[in-house]
């Protein structure tokens, strides 16, 4: 099992996000996705989801449903004011098992309650979304995509405007989903985080600029060389197919 990503690029308004990029993400690994600000990061996990249509290349699922892979987006992509409790969030994570409109049986329930105490949420299952801080939102974020026992964790800088507790909570619940045979990939900016928590690193400015072992790729050449691609993009130097 994969996601096999092969010759990827993604444009907006002709100018390219994502330009020719190669990668393959495999069943029980744990990649963060770094590069500087504009990069493509976020681009890139949106076409893996298929969330955006790709100008050249494909992302093959090889041996993966859409219902094995769980996608945690930006909080500025989910609305806040919608009326529902803690509980009721994290129980979206049950779409693919029960629909819109299916029942939560006792067992699914005991799920939810079990994600909600993993991410230190279940004394708030009763409280109204709205009324949480941006920590105690994201706990419940997480919670939904653990409910869903997913086997490809996708996740768009999951850290954002969230307290630092809450963050290194939430990497220690990542690093047990990677221990649990979970893959995880996570577009972050932290680069201490990205060190200390992920063997593998995918960089890229646009392009792929390196991959593998995070040691090896976090060095100072390859970032130099990410910086010096993100100021070769916006020159006449920038491949335009």
């Amino acid at each position: 099992m994969n996601i096999d990503v092969v010759n990827l690029t993604v444009s907006y308004q002709r100018k390219p996000a994502v330009h020719h990029l190669d990668i393959c993400f495999g069943q029980g690994e744990m990649w963060a996705v770094f590069g500087p600000n504009g990069a493509g990061k976020s681009t890139l996990l949106k076409a893996v989801m298929r969330l955006l249509q790709a100008d050249t290349g494909s992302v093959v699922w090889n041996g993966i449903a859409r219902s094995d892979i769980a996608y945690l987006p930006q909080q500025s992509d989910i609305d806040r004011s919608l009326p529902m409790t803690v509980f009721e969030l994290a129980a979206l994570g049950l779409w693919y098992e029960i629909g819109f409109f299916g029942r939560v049986n006792g067992k699914q329930k005991e799920r939810v309650r079990t994600a909600l105490a993993r991410v230190e949420m279940l004394d708030y299952a009763d409280r109204q979304i709205g009324h949480l801080s941006n920590g105690q939102f994201q706990r419940v974020l997480f919670a939904r995509m653990l409910v869903q026992n997913a086997r490809f964790l996708l996740l768009d800088e999951p850290f954002n405007a969230v307290d630092a507790g809450t963050t290194y909570a939430l990497l220690e619940v990542l690093r047990q989903c990677h221990q649990s045979g979970q893959a995880v990939i996570a577009v972050l900016h932290d680069y201490e985080q990205v060190r200390a928590y992920f063997p593998n690193t995918l960089l890229i400015a646009r392009e792929k600029i390196a991959a593998g072992k995070t040691e090896a790729v976090l060095t100072d050449e390859w970032l130099q060389k990410a910086s010096a691609a993100m100021h070769r993009v916006e020159s006449a130097q920038w491949c335009a197919a």
